[in-house]
């Protein structure tokens, strides 16, 4: 069992991308997981705020598992909801804000914690638990100048921008010093990976 910075390099460094499935059927949520998957996007996440979404997530974990993929809950906000996707097979949780007994849960059980962050603050409190891939949430209003100005003090952290990113602005985000994205129903759309993908040609060495 790695660390949470290894294990977000490693998934997130062939396409920058979370995929988000929120307010789908399970059927519907298990189909658009597989298209993420196939595309090249590894990392894809269930937010949990209401029944469907557990029961919608528990089909892409159980698909997950069969192919030996990765899926996280989404929309963590307290210990029981890492018990969930733990039970069911998730490897790794992700939050609209920062909870240290969120942390503290998932750290016992092997889960990787993405925190949502939108302070200076907050990123201090969520670096000192080690967690140095977090969530800038939400990335739209609080501005591609944010996740800038925070890598000056912070310049370890590693921001997943979420909220409000599509293929209009995804690469003001990755200019802005975002290393990845948390992309809803949008990462579907052909110019998303087709822009990331572009960026990246022109971006790395």
């Amino acid at each position: 069992m790695g660390n949470q910075e290894d294990f977000f390099n490693e998934h997130l460094s062939k396409t920058p991308i979370i995929a988000i499935l929120r307010g789908f059927s399970e059927e519907r949520a298990v189909e658009l997981a597989e298209e993420a998957w196939n595309s090249g996007i590894e990392l894809v996440e269930v937010p949990i705020q209401d029944e469907s979404g557990r029961i919608a997530l528990n089909a892409v974990a159980s698909r997950a598992n069969a192919l030996g993929r990765q899926v996280g809950a989404g929309t963590v906000l307290k210990a029981d909801d890492v018990n969930f996707a733990h039970s069911i097979g998730c490897s790794f949780t992700v939050a609209p804000g920062f909870d240290p007994q969120v942390v503290e849960r998932a750290t016992s059980l092997n889960v990787y914690h993405l925190p949502g962050v939108a302070t200076a603050t907050e990123v201090a409190h969520a670096q000192s638990f080690g967690l140095m891939w977090q969530k800038a949430f939400p990335a739209r209003e609080l501005g591609f100048g944010w996740i800038a100005s925070m890598k000056g003090p912070f310049p370890a952290v590693k921001f997943v921008a979420t909220g409000g990113i599509d293929a209009s602005n995804l690469s003001t985000f990755l200019d802005g010093g975002a290393h990845a994205l948390g992309i809803g129903s949008a990462f579907s759309d052909p110019k998303i990976l087709e822009t990331i993908r572009n960026h990246e040609r022109t971006t790395r060495p």
